[in-house]
């Protein structure tokens, strides 16, 4: 058994690329950036918006000219060849399960402060086991998490919105209508243009997740039609959510009083006089957390079978259960989340600061792996003469070289952002380590091939020989 389930619906896929933009990083991370850019921080949220649209559109194209292709990192080894999957689905991997052991550990914070008795460690890991647990029942129950979970995150998001709207506009403040903030410490710019520039590097990070639609859409039952369809509207998503909520926290509280680390939106409650604003917060940032760790693990499983699938991770690892979950796979992830909890907890500073920093520029990797897949696939058709799909890439060609330049920048600006250049040191070692292991395997699968017999790169799941477990 080697198929997985079509189990998740639509409103499943749907919550899932909602879920997917919105986490800890706009809760409690978005204090960050709006510290070192300002008001403006806004623009920043703009242009990294578009870049995530430009590469999600690419993937919603792809989808329909490509049925068969139904995980996100395999559009980069359809386009380029067995490299580039390899190393995009390993890239993509390591990165994800980064965020495991990281978002264990906020949430065990968060736990920490009502249950002092439990170390985060302890708690770390009861997070870990419930979110092991959840993914091990079925495809369905992670999609059911996922949904609920995301819909208490765009439930806060709108009631924020709603709130925050009304005191702006003089509805709830006393003071009635103002926009004071966005010019009053300052200027709206008061780091400079160049500040705008390095905010969209560090918001960039924050707003991947979008692209995991992409892999759960393979459980579902028309996994192209999904995927374009909900790539085409992730704009309105990035705006509202984002950008919109952003908006409005630099307008009700002055950007220079909100302190990094420290939720923005609670400050901003706070200053609406909103007495519940703490625990309401930190009830809806943990519910974040969770929905953050339950899809990481999801992801992580999802891509180690598909990578398993395709003999670049040991073939035990495509082996599904009953209820048609790689266990394996899950199993695997949770073990090595367990590993990170240890080390995040032992040697915060040290061990786990450099397996954080190692995953820093992998999504920009990975995401400049598929905009190159794009253009050999566009290109590949349309030499073919094979009929456009019904969602193409707007502008094309240029449109895509516009995004391959926006990641070359932002790369560019890691190097030269105080606190991101050894992030992206540590992440060029992460990526010769997989490109190593790629030549590696290659040679030994050569070795191994008759003489005169071509070396297969691929198992295609369909043939792969695998039992059900238990």
């Amino acid at each position: 058994m080697t198929a997985l389930s079509k189990s998740l619906k639509p409103r499943h896929l749907e919550m899932i690329s909602i879920g997917g933009i919105i986490g800890a990083g706009l809760f409690v991370g978005s204090s960050a950036s709006i510290a070192a850019v300002g008001p403006a921080i806004v623009v920043s949220y703009l242009i990294t918006g578009t870049l995530v649209l430009l590469v999600m559109r690419m993937l919603g194209e792809m989808s329909l000219s490509m049925p068969g292709v139904s995980s996100f990192t395999e559009f980069a080894r359809e386009g380029l060849g067995s490299w580039a999957g390899f190393i995009a689905g390993w890239l993509y991997w390591y990165f994800w399960i980064i965020v495991v052991p990281a978002e264990a550990i906020a949430g065990a914070n968060i736990l920490h402060v009502w249950i002092p008795q439990l170390p985060t460690g302890l708690l770390g890991c009861i997070l870990m086991g419930l979110m092991t647990g959840v993914n091990l029942m079925s495809a369905r129950s992670y999609g059911e998490f996922e949904f609920w979970f995301a819909s208490i995150k765009v439930a806060a998001i709108i009631v924020f919105i709603a709130l925050a709207g009304a005191f702006v506009l003089g509805l709830s403040a006393p003071h009635g209508a103002s926009l004071r903030n966005l010019v009053a410490h300052g200027g709206f710019m008061p780091r400079g243009s160049i500040s705008v520039l390095a905010g969209a590097v560090t918001v960039f990070f924050s707003l991947t997740g979008a692209e995991i639609v992409t892999i759960a859409a393979a459980e579902s039952a028309e996994p192209s039609r999904a995927i374009a369809r909900l790539t085409s509207s992730i704009i309105v998503r990035i705006l509202t959510f984002y950008v919109g909520s952003v908006f409005f926290i630099v307008a009700v509280v002055p950007w220079n009083s909100i302190r990094i680390g420290q939720s923005p939106f609670t400050l901003a409650l706070e200053n609406m006089h909103f007495w519940w604003a703490g625990i309401a917060m930190d009830a809806i940032i943990l519910t974040a957390v969770l929905s953050c760790l339950n899809s990481a693990f999801y992801v992580c499983s999802r891509v180690l079978f598909v990578l398993a699938g395709h003999g670049d991770a040991p073939q035990g690892l495509i082996k599904l259960n009953a209820r048609r979950v790689p266990v394996r796979s899950v199993l695997l992830c949770s073990g090595a989340g367990v590993i990170g909890i240890l080390a995040a907890v032992k040697a915060p500073q040290s061990v786990f600061a450099f397996l954080v920093d190692a995953s820093g520029a992998l999504m920009v990797f990975v995401y400049g792996l598929i905009a190159l897949a794009h253009l050999r696939v566009r290109r590949r058709r349309e030499r073919a003469g094979e009929p456009a799909p019904a969602l193409t890439m707007w502008l094309f060609p240029w449109s895509s070289y516009l995004a391959i330049a926006a990641m070359l920048a932002i790369l560019i600006a890691m190097q030269f952002t105080p606190g991101l250049g050894a992030d992206l040191h540590v992440s060029l070692i992460s990526l010769g380590v997989v490109v190593c292991a790629y030549l590696v395997l290659r040679a030994w699968r050569r070795a191994r091939s008759p003489v005169g017999v071509p070396c297969v790169e691929t198992v295609p799941l369909e043939s792969a020989d695998g039992e059900a477990d238990g």
